[in-house]
């Protein structure tokens, strides 16, 4: 599972910039991953975001 993490990071975001400053990578990439880990779709979630998979899981619970 991390091997695929690495892989969409590497592929999706680190060889799509060419960063100037240390700042600079370290702000895109961690902008990357916020992107990654709330907002993308996931599969294992139905194709949901883990916001939107969330939201539901509190509606339901409610």
């Amino acid at each position: 599972m991390i091997e695929r993490f690495f892989r969409s990071l590497k592929e999706e975001c680190v060889w799509q910039h060419t960063f100037q400053t240390f700042e600079e990578a370290r702000r895109i990439i961690r902008d990357w991953v916020t992107w990654y880990n709330q907002e993308r779709p996931h599969q294992a979630l139905g194709y949901r975001s883990p916001v939107q998979y969330r939201a539901q899981q509190v509606t339901q619970m409610a």
